[in-house]
């Protein structure tokens, strides 16, 4: 199976595509993290490198309150992504981004499963989640649950993210944004910028969906 993987690029080169990720944030360590977990620079350069392995089995909540984990998507190729709901825009241009992806896709969009997967998990309840998402595909599935969870699942497809440091109700949650394409077998196949406008989006998935 092809696997769409970037050129290694050097840090001055991935810095633009970070989304909801200060530089402070970037080089410091992170608030919410254990000193054991890997750095925003060493998840970045993982990813874009292709050395390092993304992906694996997770086990969260969607947002009707059931239990899903990933063997629940085989079948169909995952659009993956990470964020939250009270991001102001960023999240938000990613979600309906991908939703006018689909759109273009047509038919084929049905052999599709869009996941949103929520990096603040003490605000982003099932209801919530579900309240978010109805603005976007109807075939999108929003997920949360304990943070070890959604830590896991995140260190996984080798994203960061980290509350900052306020006591506001209105906290922001540093995270990177990159979309994550996963076969129907589970496999991780490659990730997607963030920014992509919606045609490049649709030509990525549409590649993955050609029999190979």
């Amino acid at each position: 199976m092809r696997r769409t993987r970037p050129e290694r690029r050097e840090p001055s080169g991935w810095l633009p595509l970070l989304c909801c990720l200060t530089v402070a944030s970037i080089f410091a360590p992170a608030i919410a993290a254990e000193p054991a977990e890997p750095s925003a620079v060493e998840l970045i350069e993982g990813l874009l490198s292709g050395k390092a392995p993304v992906g694996g089995p997770f086990e969260l909540t969607d947002h009707t309150g059931h239990r899903r984990t990933d063997v629940d998507f085989r079948g169909k190729l995952v659009v993956l992504y990470f964020g939250y709901t009270s991001c102001p825009d960023v999240c938000p241009t990613e979600l309906q981004a991908i939703t006018l992806a689909l759109d273009k896709l047509g038919t084929a969009a049905d052999r599709v499963q869009p996941l949103f997967v929520t990096v603040d998990p003490e605000r982003d309840t099932p209801a919530r989640l579900a309240d978010f998402i109805s603005a976007f595909d109807p075939r999108f599935v929003a997920l949360t649950g304990a943070m070890p969870a959604i830590r896991k699942a995140a260190l996984a497809y080798r994203v960061y993210f980290a509350k900052a440091a306020t006591t506001a109700e209105s906290y922001p949650v540093d995270h990177t944004g990159f979309v994550y394409l996963v076969g129907a077998d589970g496999r991780y196949l490659g990730f997607l910028p963030p920014g992509l406008a919606p045609d490049a989006i649709a030509d990525a998935i549409r590649a993955q969906l050609q029999p190979k």
